[in-house]
């Protein structure tokens, strides 16, 4: 009963807890590893699980915590990972075959940080191949199922670490967001997440799906832990070209209930065909919250939505494809057995190795960039991510905040969406953008459909204005207490 009411707290609470002594780490260890017991064969959000690395590690940490040498907000706090961000001797896969024996000699910049603060690092957790996919059904060891209802997908590509959180197998995930794979799982399963600024958390050590668009972020409990996460992991790193060096990275300071006099505007365009209406009628619920706590919300027209998907398509399948050409069987991986022809290596290596969704995306890629068709495709395609940039920079002049769904729908049923690639990739329809012109976004639980599966609502901020975000999202999330 006791490891029942610690899986209770968010990660901060946690944290608090246990440096006041009333909880050891090992026990908030002990606890994460008793609920993976009773519920994961069920929903089965992890690949790897590491339980003595986690408690050898735990009584470091507790160590230093009674020593008063760990004072963080985030020591002693289980966490899960997501398997395409490098972890030194633990097993990373990105849920690929060409990966399965793939243990990295080193971890990413975004894991150091969070063991520097005292994270405690459980296991990897499942996501769709590559993270290419939409509702962590394309992984190589299976599907992972919505803890809110196992009949249905947790969303996708960070999908093992939003239903590890949702299901109290972790106090907090990291995940990895290319075109909304933080924020739509997140809505998914009914938890926190968000994308933050891209080049605000360093890349280094996350194997790169799309890389002008990949960018790690947190999943939590509430908005708190997400803004105590996201302040750890955030850094300027020499080995991330694309990292930014930011000064204004206290985010837990926007946790403040004040929304009064924010502009928040809602896009047409995200409220018209193809939406579900228990959605609509959520999000525009949660608009009314805003707007009776001060806030000026209105809508207006956001154009070249429809744009977004094949752009965006476009230029994370060039990209893939190129990222992808590393893994040939030669280094390290997968390798086809009993081969001596090199060609015929890399052909088996790749054919076998890869899955159906990878190997979709990585001839799509490579089409775009061939010779005479690089020019109609790709190079059309970095023009019109140019003119989305400009069409949010034009609505952040008169807006602080755009308010909208993360998804069409709540969670498709397992199967659905495989059967349909278009209509999952029609999916990301709301989320893209925010990738294509490099913002920060978050996905906060705004209510439920009739069948009780979760509705998020999404938050998109101007470039490197996190904190608005935090502060709009924990006004939202305080609402009635």
């Amino acid at each position: 009963m006791v490891s029942m009411d610690i899986l209770d707290y968010t990660a901060v609470e946690l944290s608090e807890k246990i440096k006041r002594g009333e909880i050891k780490v090992a026990e908030a260890v002990e606890a994460v590893f008793g609920q993976i017991s009773d519920t994961e064969e069920d929903l089965h959000c992890y690949v790897t699980l590491e339980k003595d690395k986690a408690l050898a590690r735990a009584a470091q940490v507790q160590e230093k915590i009674d020593a008063g040498t760990l004072t963080g907000p985030l020591a002693g706090v289980p966490f899960a990972i997501k398997d395409n961000l490098c972890t030194k001797g633990t097993l990373t896969t990105c849920s690929s075959k060409i990966l399965e024996n793939f243990v990295p000699t080193f971890s990413a910049e975004a894991v150091l940080r969070l063991e520097e603060a005292g994270a405690v690092v459980i296991g990897k957790t499942n996501m769709d191949e590559f993270a290419m996919g939409s509702t962590t059904e394309t992984s190589y060891f299976g599907v992972t199922k919505n803890p809110r209802n196992t009949a249905h997908v947790p969303g996708g590509s960070s999908g093992g670490s939003a239903a590890a959180v949702a299901a109290r197998e972790c106090f907090a995930a990291l995940g990895s967001d290319t075109g909304g794979s933080i924020r739509q799982p997140a809505s998914y399963c009914g938890v926190v997440g968000m994308k933050p600024t891209y080049g605000t958390v360093s890349r280094y050590g996350l194997i790169a799906y799309g890389s002008s668009l990949d960018q790690i972020g947190p999943l939590a409990k509430d908005v708190r832990d997400c803004a105590v996460i996201l302040e750890t992991i955030a850094s300027h790193d020499i080995k991330d070209s694309t990292s930014m060096n930011r000064t204004d990275t206290d985010f837990s300071s926007a946790l403040t209930e004040d929304v009064k006099g924010l502009r928040i505007g809602i896009p047409r365009d995200y409220l018209g065909q193809g939406l579900d209406p228990e959605v609509r009628d959520a999000v525009l619920a949660a608009a009314e919250v805003f707007r009776k706590k001060g806030a000026i919300v209105e809508e207006f027209d956001l154009s070249l939505v429809e744009y977004a998907i094949p752009t965006y398509y476009t230029i994370a399948a060039a990209e893939a494809s190129s990222n992808l050409e590393r893994f040939d069987g030669i280094k390290y991986g997968y390798r086809a057995p009993e081969v001596d022809d090199l060609h015929l290596l890399y052909k088996r290596t790749r054919s076998q190795g890869f899955g159906p969704e990878v190997k979709r995306r990585i001839m799509l890629g490579s089409f775009v960039l061939s010779s005479g068709y690089y020019d109609a495709y790709y190079l059309k395609a970095l023009r019109v991510k140019a003119l989305i940039k400009k069409a949010f920079d034009e609505a952040f002049a008169k807006y602080d905040v755009i308010l909208g769904p993360v998804a069409p729908t709540t969670a498709p049923k397992l199967g659905e969406s495989l059967s349909d690639p278009l209509k999952m990739y029609l999916g990301d329809i709301y989320t893209i953008s925010v990738n294509l012109a490099g913002l920060p976004g978050i996905s906060i639980p705004c209510g439920e459909d009739a069948d009780g599966l979760p509705i998020g609502l999404q938050l998109i901020g101007d470039c490197f204005q996190e904190k608005t975000l935090i502060r709009a999202a924990y006004t939202y999330e305080q609402r009635g207490k």
